[in-house]
């Protein structure tokens, strides 16, 4: 054998090597490693199943418990910081807080593109394994080209990793029958969810330092896009989890602190489940039908609150599902150790502060008083009270009711509403009966304050009494600070709509009003003025929170101290100091009250020079310097001049207790592209509360500095 031979039989150590590479290649890409699953559930947006994922955090909750308790039927894993249910058998995701429709959970591992809007949908678990299973034997064996058919006899091709699409299912006919092809436009399908560019969050945090419920105003719908006080608040909660992360990132750091949960609270939905809306369906006319129904729907609820019958089912409404939501929340966090305030847009902040203003110091006091009252105005404790009182009432056909339920004079005192919605009464009679029991209740308060006990004559002489023709005042005669510092509360002389006020079972921190016209309420009830003294009974903060352009919102404070004028708090952009354009503005007004001032200054000089007659060379010459030095005092003063806003902001303004001694009116800084047309962006203004940084920032620097907290850095 030549060398030449020898050579071309002897393979080379560098083919060698390539080939070996090469094996070792093939190797690594045909080693298969399974799929790391992600938890789904489906959701109805704009009439369109969405698949959203669950937090990072939820799905691994729900991972492990899927694979350590198979066999346990009734397994239920809470997510979403507790406001959601998965019922991991039944595959079921239930709001434990408010009503919403049940959501289907699934466990997702492989996707395909939909056809309409792009996003990826996944496919059933069942069929996922399958696909799972098909793509390791082609991935180990290197075979592609595999081909499978759906439960809906559409049609998946894995044509290698990188390249998988599932046809629409296109039939054709035969003598055989119909068949699905492969024809059609092909889908995008990807296997785990990591490579569906799915947004999926990390989680939230565990501890909740503060719970804040949020009450809507008028309608079921809460901002401009038409969405529910749910999702509104759920987006006032995903801002409020970012604004902890870039201002309190070091309290964070060190745990002290975790989040602030807030819950909604529905009352347009019971109120117009009463029956009102088949009545007022019955006269509305039948033009314009769609605004005539917008109109019902929503401004009508204004007119709902100022009416005495309705206006018992909207407060009653409001606290119970208060007291509702605040037991099953501690009854799901038992660790809970923090306090609770409460927020209000709109109406609902009206809503609460009338809420408010007939709560209680001491619900004990407030029981035993209510429960004597209550024994006083119904001493015949026999059912043949209840059925002598029906009969005045021409309600004896339901004397029955009464009597099944062993209810006697005593036990219908104590009835609410929602007690006798439960015995079947309907909505007319309930309101008679609850009427009748008010009545009884005033004229019995009335009978007790007419005979005042004869060791309290010197302090009812004492009293101070109001002046004739003096206007009335929130918290003066009535419902101030009297008889040695114990406050009275708001009573219906004070144009509040007379009402059985619900007690809150817990006392909040802070309210919060957003959008609020309680000062414009307050006035049209004939309340002029509020007492400098006068706070919440059970209720130390307050703030008044609105945006610059907002029509429905009114200030408070010059109801305090009308003698003064003075501009609301500013409050800081969430990035720290005021918005570009304000600052220009400023800036621009500043500069040109400058130039108005010298050039006025300038012509007025000029003006007696030229009106004065001759003088003398000296005489000139002294009122020159004169002039001269007039100027330069002008413009040593002037520059001193745009220093006196700042003066005053800095200066300290006393609002009275309301909240504290603190200033209570806050505006937020409209946008740039808002200042052009205030009046085009007037209906936003009052809709932009849910999505405002500056307003949650301000919410949760006034939660945590109960806690001594405070912000990472002070915003200017």
């Amino acid at each position: 054998m030549s060398a030449v031979e020898q050579q071309q039989a002897e393979p080379s150590p560098s083919s060698n090597s390539s080939s070996s590479f090469e094996v070792v290649e093939a190797d690594t890409a045909n080693k298969y490693e399974a799929v790391v699953p992600h938890w789904f559930y489906c959701k109805v947006i704009d009439s369109r199943e969405r698949w959203i994922p669950f937090s990072r955090q939820d799905s691994a909750k729900l991972e492990e418990a899927h694979n350590s308790r198979k066999d346990d039927e009734q397994l239920v894993v809470p997510t979403e910081g507790g406001r959601y249910d998965v019922h991991l058998k039944k595959r079921l995701r239930c709001a434990m807080y408010w009503e919403e429709e049940v959501s289907e959970v699934r466990r997702c591992t492989w996707f395909y593109k939909g056809d309409k809007d792009n996003k990826y949908i996944p496919y059933s678990e069942s069929f996922s394994e399958e696909l799972e299973e098909t793509y390791m034997i082609a991935i180990t064996l290197d075979e592609w080209k595999k081909k499978l058919e759906s439960p809906t006899r559409e049609i998946i091709i894995l044509h290698n990793p990188k390249l998988m699409v599932h046809y629409h299912p296109v039939t054709t006919s035969d003598d055989w029958g119909s068949t699905p092809t492969e024809q059609g436009r092909p889908r995008t399908v990807k296997r785990g969810a990591e490579n569906i560019s799915a947004d999926i969050p990390d989680g939230e945090p565990l501890q909740i330092d503060h719970l804040v419920f949020v009450v809507h105003g008028i309608g079921p719908a809460c901002d401009i896009r038409f969405r529910s006080i749910v999702q509104c608040v759920n987006d006032f909660r995903n801002v409020s989890l970012s604004m902890l992360q870039a201002h309190f990132k070091k309290a964070q750091e060190q745990q002290q602190i975790g989040r602030v949960e807030f819950l909604p609270v529905n009352w347009h939905s019971p109120l117009h489940s009463t029956g009102v809306d088949v009545d007022l369906e019955r006269i509305t006319l039948p033009s314009i039908n769609r605004l005539r129904h917008f109109i019902n729907d929503t401004i009508l609820d204004v007119f709902f609150y100022n009416s005495s019958t309705y206006c018992q089912t909207i407060v009653d409404t409001v606290a119970s599902e208060m007291n509702r939501l605040y037991r099953l929340f501690l009854q799901r966090n038992p660790d809970f150790k923090g306090g609770a305030s409460i927020a209000g847009h709109s109406l609902g902040s009206l809503i609460l502060f009338d809420l408010l203003t007939n709560q209680k110091e001491s619900s004990e006091d407030e029981d035993s008083n209510k429960e004597g009252s209550q024994m006083g105005a119904f001493e015949q404790g026999d059912i043949g009270g209840v059925k002598e009182i029906l009969k005045k009432l021409e309600l004896s056909e339901y004397y029955g009711v009464f009597e099944k339920e062993r209810m006697d004079t005593q036990a219908l005192a104590l009835c609410t509403e929602k007690d006798l919605k439960d015995m079947g009464i309907p909505l007319g009679p309930r309101m008679k009966i609850l009427h009748y029991v008010r009545t009884k209740e005033e004229t019995q308060d009335a009978q007790q304050q007419a005979h005042v006990p004869a060791g309290n004559d010197d302090e009812s002489e004492d009293a101070p009494k109001p002046e004739s023709g003096s206007s009335p005042q929130l918290g003066s005669s009535s419902s101030s600070m009297n008889d040695g510092g114990k406050r009275q509360y708001l009573d219906v002389g004070l144009g509040q709509v007379s009402a059985n006020y619900p007690q809150l079972i817990y006392k909040p921190n802070i309210f919060f009003a957003f959008g609020s016209p309680i000062g414009m309420f307050l006035t049209v009830r004939g309340v002029k003025r509020i007492d400098p003294n006068y706070s919440l009974p059970t209720c130390k903060g307050f703030f008044n929170i609105f945006h610059p352009f907002d029509p429905v919102a009114y200030r408070i404070e010059p109801m305090i101290v009308p003698d003064l004028e003075f501009e609301p708090m500013l409050l800081p952009h969430h990035k720290g100091r005021k918005r570009m354009h304000l600052e220009l503005r400023e800036g621009l007004t500043r500069m040109g009250m400058d130039l108005k001032n010298n050039l006025l200054g300038s012509l007025r000089i000029a003006w007696q020079s030229f009106t004065r007659s001759p003088m003398l060379a000296v005489e000139a010459a002294a009122t020159q310097n004169e002039a001269e030095a007039s100027l330069e005092k002008q413009t040593a003063v002037k520059p001193e001049e745009p220093a006196a806003p700042e003066k005053e902001d800095t200066a300290p303004i006393h609002v009275g207790m309301l909240n504290g001694g603190h200033r209570i009116d806050y505006v937020l800084q409209e946008k740039p592209i808002e200042s052009f047309n205030e009046y085009l962006f007037a209906l936003q203004g009052h809709l932009c509360y849910w999505e405002s940084e500056d307003t949650v920032l301000l919410i949760l620097k006034e939660i945590y500095q109960i806690q001594g907290i405070t912000l990472d850095q002070p915003l200017q």
